[in-house]
């Protein structure tokens, strides 16, 4: 069974988030959740393409990004399947863990903004302190 037998991705044109970002996530809450198990395999670029109205080279670099980050297993000529990233994890380090990359990312860019470590520390501290 293939995951768009299953499971629904939606892509709000209206919003201020990124199509991108939204399809990303969705795919990783996805995994994360259960609701796309290990080993599912997940429409060709070309298809999921076609079904949110949204261009191929999208697709093609949210796929690549989610396998480079551990949720996506790409088999030339086979498919794309999803990975649980915390399979194996238990003894893993820092780096391997899911959202890593995601997250160094994300702080270099605000260290490219100019916030300081103690800026970024301080604001992540509130951030999570909301949730």
């Amino acid at each position: 069974m293939q995951a768009s037998d299953r499971v629904t991705i939606r892509v709000n044109m209206e919003s201020e988030v990124p199509i991108y970002v939204q399809v990303k996530n969705q795919i990783r809450y996805m995994i994360d959740r259960g609701k796309l198990p290990s080993g599912m395999q997940l429409p060709t670029v070309r298809d999921m393409a076609l079904q949110l109205g949204i261009n191929a080279n999208t697709v093609s670099r949210i796929y690549a990004d989610l396998e480079r980050e551990g949720y996506l297993s790409r088999k030339r000529g086979v498919g794309t399947f999803a990975v649980d990233p915390n399979e194996g994890h238990s003894a893993a380090g820092i780096d391997d863990l899911p959202g890593t990359a995601q997250l160094r990312e994300t702080i270099r860019q605000l260290l490219g903004l100019g916030y300081t470590a103690r800026q970024i520390q301080e604001l992540t501290g509130e951030i999570l302190g909301k949730e």
